[in-house]
């Protein structure tokens, strides 16, 4: 199935060098519009959204389900639905998700909307608010830099995003973006807000989801028209695999016009300034050879070391390590003329200790580091030390959004694993179909 499609690479020289541009003319603005979208029937709307794809294992899918028959895990994890010891990335997981998505349908637990919609999705976790506009983008504004990214992708998780969207012929989980809003913006969101939802519902995490259709969506595409770019917060691979399909389809469609659904993927857009940014924590398996009280020394030498700290850092350029029982302070001295990536704590960790000291040259390839998400919190990192599961950890300050945006706006990437947005978009919820 996924023979046929272009590979990373394809792309970029496709929307480079092709006579005409892959997806139509670059407008130098966001362009959003409503998508006639599949959603949940209201009374299963609870029990059908399900955490994303990439927060949980098979093992961990599976166990959901059997509590949940009519959990969207079976189409984004469909291998949970299938034997044990099946290849997640084989053909039988595609097909095997291309079938409960239609049983989904077949069964009305999935619904088509009567018309293009656009929604208004609001989060609460822990008295923390968020809310977005839930719209579809266009993959050209991807391409031309219009949708901002500040990671890698990964060729294997590409590939497993495109085959899943060709084989349903669906984008099934939103790309979370965060943008600057406007007074006219939040006005239309604030007056969406006040009428019924379409579903309010809180999940068995305790994050309570809200959903409403706006009412007018030809002013909320206005709206946009001066918002200049958004960035990528979470769901790279899901925006790199959209991109991917969109490209395949355009090269097969001899009369594409750059309209057609599949040049479009959903998106849940929120004000950055509504956003949280988690930490994303470090564990090392071992000292790269050293005796505790060497890696001590040599790391007294490379930094500012406080023999006692908080488990959580008071600011940026602030880390705390914890090991042999006890949590130790490190401070960092910025490089003079350092980078908007060079400054940031993870960068500094991993350039002063992780590579010269630990020996973890590649943190993207490293069997030696384990990344924990900061919902997770440091008692995690305690017990994980204390129980000789990790030799050593470090607990970080979270990235701002203002450093994710100017790296983004500098055409740089973070090191892996630096940020981690809570809470998460709950899949199913609205589903586009192309």
């Amino acid at each position: 199935m996924a023979r046929n499609l272009p590979c990373r690479a394809d792309v970029g020289k496709i929307f480079r060098l092709h006579q005409r541009p892959a997806f139509g003319p670059v407008c130098g603005h966001m362009r959003i519009r409503a998508f006639q979208g599949l959603i949940p029937r209201a009374d299963l709307a609870a029990e059908l959204a399900s955490p994303p794809y990439d927060v949980l294992d098979t093992a961990e899918a599976r166990q959901i389900i059997a509590t949940q028959p009519h959990s969207f895990l079976r189409v984004v994890r469909s291998e949970a639905t299938l034997p044990d010891g099946v290849n997640p990335y084989g053909p039988d997981v595609y097909e095997q998700a291309r079938r409960n998505f239609e049983q989904l349908q077949k069964d009305g637990e999935l619904v088509l909307e009567d018309a293009p919609q656009i929604y208004l999705y609001r989060q609460i976790m822990d008295g923390h608010a968020q809310t977005g506009i839930t719209a579809v983008c266009h993959a050209d504004d991807y391409a031309a830099g219009l949708i901002r990214k500040h990671e890698k992708t990964r060729p294997d998780k590409e590939d497993d995003r495109v085959r899943l969207n060709t084989a349903l012929s669906a984008h099934i989980e939103p790309v979370f973006l965060a943008f600057e809003s406007t007074p006219e913006i939040a006005t239309l969101m604030q007056t969406a807000a006040e009428g019924p939802p379409l579903f309010d519902f809180t999940a068995p995490d305790g994050v309570q989801h809200t959903l409403w259709r706006m009412p007018d969506t030809a002013a909320v595409t206005s709206a946009f028209a001066s918002v200049p770019y958004s960035y990528i917060a979470d769901g790279h691979h899901r925006s790199a695999g959209a991109a991917r399909v969109g490209v395949a389809k355009r090269e097969a469609n001899p009369h594409h016009t750059g309209e057609e659904d599949y040049n479009w993927f959903p998106a849940v857009m929120f004000p950055q300034d509504q956003l949280q940014i988690l930490p994303y924590n470090r564990l090392i398996t071992d000292f790269n050879g050293l005796h505790p009280e060497e890696f001590l020394v040599r790391v007294g030498h490379a930094c500012r070391l406080s023999p006692s700290a908080g488990p959580v850092p008071a600011s940026p350029g602030q880390v705390s390590m914890y090991l042999g029982g006890h949590w130790l302070g490190l401070a960092f001295d910025v490089p003079a003329g350092a980078d908007p990536v060079s400054r940031l704590d993870v960068s500094l960790l991993q350039d002063t200790i992780l590579a010269p000291i630990l020996g973890i040259d590649d943190p993207r390839t490293s069997k030696r580091i384990d990344f924990v998400g900061g919902i997770r919190g440091t008692d995690y990192l305690r017990a994980q030390v204390d129980t000789k599961h990790a030799a050593v950890a470090f607990s970080l300050h979270p990235v701002t959004m203002r450093q994710l945006m100017d790296i983004a706006d500098a055409g740089q990437i973070m090191p892996p694993k630096s940020t981690w947005f809570e809470p998460k978009l709950r899949s199913g919820l609205f589903i586009h179909t192309f």
